[in-house]
């Protein structure tokens, strides 16, 4: 039981677990934002344009309803919420690449096939050998 317990302790405390906790805390209060601002902004404009009404229903039978309103409004948080990810997923990949960017122009020289040498990164022909680089 300890060792299984020292097992979870490690588990738990890796970085990628806390990331991922932190970022379900946080996208679940980013939900509820978004959800707000699409009811109490974006619903009332689209009910303005043409008499539309996003909060309709279709009646069937009785007491039964087809709510297609919270179902467009449903659409709308989702694309809301699937662009906002693409944009933080986009704005940290480019991040990440900045840093490797740099490391690939700091490269100047490579290694001639051939004889082993070092040569300029664009060179076509190597000095020492006379070898064809590619």
């Amino acid at each position: 039981m300890k060792k299984f317990l020292q097992e979870f302790k490690e588990f738990a405390l890796q970085g990628n677990v806390m990331s991922m906790a932190v970022g379900v805390i946080v996208g679940a209060a980013f939900k509820d934002l978004v959800t707000s601002f699409t009811d109490n902004v974006i619903t009332p404009i689209i009910n303005c344009i043409g008499g539309a009404e996003i909060q309709g229903r279709i009646h069937l039978l009785g007491d039964q309803y087809i709510n297609y309103g919270a179902f467009i409004t449903a659409v709308i948080n989702f694309l809301i919420m699937a662009f906002i990810i693409f944009l933080m997923v986009k704005g940290m990949n480019n991040l990440a690449n900045m840093g490797k960017k740099k490391e690939e122009e700091a490269v100047t020289t490579k290694e001639c096939p051939y004889c082993k040498s070092e040569i300029h990164k664009d060179a076509t022909k190597c000095p020492h050998c006379a070898s064809d680089v590619e």
